[in-house]
């Protein structure tokens, strides 16, 4: 049986001070549990419905109900476990990189961490104000692949201006992204989800690109995910040519 302090010190980590502070994140469901296990993520408790026939160490069978109280879900998963957060390895100047510039939503950040993983992009870098990519919904979007790309959180502006690769930005008004070429190397800048690349970054941007609108001219604009994905295949489709 889980005890109260347990179950306190589990819904603690649905908030970020308490992730920081303690270098620790939740994790749910048997599929993202078990990519990040496979990725060698250091498991500190997991908690399953389902009896295991293999001793673990960490591993506690809870009831559907004690699940429960702990699942940052609506509806809990089978299973949760705590994870420790990996240490953060140092950014390489090279390759094709995303860069976030304060993209709040955690569901857009998750699946914009699950397309880089796609797309073979190692990298990703995010403005202190984007969302946290530990949060529960984060990580639960991710489907795992928060274990194979490495997210920094860095004063942006200075950290682009530091890089050698050119800077590219998803902009409504930017050049065509289907006429021109891109490079097999660089960065690529996406804005926040109601104002798009802030005046700030759009300083240090080299191209700016766009998505060329097809349908009807009511639509605002795309999601940022949305637009990650169509730009990401843009530059790897450049470089498979």
């Amino acid at each position: 049986m889980i005890s109260k302090s347990e179950i306190k010190s589990i819904t603690q980590l649905q908030q970020k001070k308490y992730r920081d502070t303690r270098q620790l994140f939740i994790a749910e469901g048997p599929k993202v549990i078990s990519e990040l296990l496979l990725a060698g993520m250091e498991v500190e408790a997991h908690y399953d419905t389902a009896p295991t026939h293999i001793l673990k160490e960490n591993y506690y069978q809870v009831t559907a109900q004690e699940l429960k109280k702990i699942s940052c879900l609506k509806t809990a998963n089978k299973s949760l476990a705590i994870f420790r957060k990996p240490t953060s390895a140092a950014l390489v100047d090279s390759g094709l990189i995303v860069a976030l510039d304060a993209v709040r939503d955690p569901g857009n950040l998750g699946t914009i961490i699950r397309l880089c993983d796609w797309f073979g992009v190692n990298q990703l870098i995010c403005s202190e104000d984007t969302a946290d990519c530990f949060n529960p919904k984060v990580i639960q979007a991710t489907m795992g692949s928060i274990a194979r790309v490495a997210v920094h959180y860095v004063p942006l502006k200075d950290t682009l201006q530091s890089l050698s690769l050119p800077i590219f930005g998803a902009f409504m008004d930017g050049k065509n992204v289907y006429d021109g070429t891109l490079p097999s190397q660089g960065i690529l800048v996406m804005g926040n989800e109601a104002h798009g690349v802030s005046a700030e970054i759009s300083e240090v941007i080299q191209e700016r690109i766009s998505i060329p609108q097809f349908g009807s001219q009511t639509t605002e604009s795309l999601n940022v995910a949305t637009a990650t994905a169509i730009l990401l295949s843009e530059f790897r489709r450049a470089i498979e040519r």
